[in-house]
């Protein structure tokens, strides 16, 4: 005697969903997709996959350190920034989905060679976020952001098409290596995060439609600038890990990668703040390959992004490598840190 089996319904893979069937599910429910964003999207988690493999054995192949020369941004180039830098474009360039890309390592645009096709997308990224993280083993990442071009198609990229304000994103995520390695990414109506599987070889689907609490318990700021800051930062951070009748002490929680500090935030709810202070005062953090990116998956989340003053997503850049401050993260705490700061 036989006894049937329940495998669930056929639509349901009994290993998981990796992240390329999500990306081909998606493309399905969208009858005027032509391929080119899921293609793209491919050659950005093949580079995630190259970069994680390096970043895990760093310590063993060579690439910790410093090349010896600084970036557009005056810091010091990392041997394995350099690296990641350079494994996105190769990955990307070839393609024929992009016509320019933007790096924070580099301070031009990055033009597509012309024995290549000239796409319709513009990738734009910060190769690896949390330089300092590197020698010490701590977390580090990859962000990213992807627009539509403006000028016309089959012809080289522009830095007009850079200089495209975060709510005209046509889909934006991070790649955060650690204890786990994980994409997260969104298109605007939904964030979803992949956990690698370096058994498999793939991102598989673990952390479905997330959405940021709407107040959360941690704050997230660099408090050695404590004495640079404005009155009102400074007020903010003072009144924010003190309890009261209508709220428990925050627990400052600081990791100095912009894409570890904000993975927590987004999953379990608080604030990441880098505000302007008397050396940054049009703030640290860049806006095309930093803020714009994680505010676009922070506000697809439910939750809040700003500059202090106006929506980060609304800002139009005139700068390849414009700067900003940023107060991001669940849309409660930004209320009450801009009540502060803008006084």
């Amino acid at each position: 005697m036989t006894h049937a089996v329940s495998i669930g319904p056929l639509h349901e893979s009994p290993i998981g969903t990796t992240l390329e069937r999500h990306l081909l599910d998606r493309q399905r429910q969208m009858p005027e997709a032509t391929g080119d964003f899921t293609g793209l999207f491919q050659q950005i988690m093949l580079a995630a996959k190259i970069i994680g493999s390096r970043v895990s054995k760093a310590g063993l192949s060579g690439i910790l350190g410093r090349t010896g020369t600084t970036n557009v941004q005056g810091e010091q180039v990392m041997k394995l920034d350099d690296f990641a830098n350079r494994t996105i474009v190769q990955t990307v360039e070839a393609g024929g989905h992009v016509c320019i890309m933007g790096s924070e390592e580099v301070e031009e645009p990055i033009k597509i060679p012309s024995q290549y096709p000239q796409g319709k997308y513009v990738l734009q990224f910060d190769p690896l976020d949390g330089s300092g993280n590197i020698d010490i083993n701590a977390s580090i990442g990859t962000i990213f952001s992807i627009h539509r071009r403006v000028t016309p198609e089959g012809q080289q990229g522009t830095l007009e098409d850079l200089l495209q304000k975060g709510r005209d994103i046509v889909a934006a995520g991070y790649v955060i290596y650690g204890s786990s390695n994980m994409l997260v990414y969104s298109t605007g109506d939904q964030v979803d995060g992949f956990t690698y599987d370096p058994g498999v070889g793939e991102f598989f689907l673990s952390h479905p439609k997330i959405r940021i609490p709407e107040r959360g318990g941690i704050y997230s700021i660099n408090e050695g600038n404590y004495h640079n800051w404005s009155e009102g930062t400074q007020k903010w951070v003072d009144w924010i890990k003190a309890p009261s009748e209508n709220k428990q002490a925050y627990r400052l929680r600081y990791i100095g990668a912009m894409v570890a500090d904000l993975h927590r935030t987004l999953l379990r709810g608080g604030i990441f703040v880098y505000p302007p202070d008397v050396k940054n005062k049009r703030g640290k953090l860049r806006l095309l390959y930093e803020a714009s990116p994680m505010a676009f998956l922070v506000e697809a989340a439910g939750g809040a992004a700003s500059d202090g003053k106006n929506a980060i997503l609304d800002i139009v850049p005139t700068e390849l490598h414009q700067r900003t401050p940023v107060f991001i993260g669940s849309p409660v705490d930004v209320a009450d840190a801009l009540r502060f700061a803008q006084h």
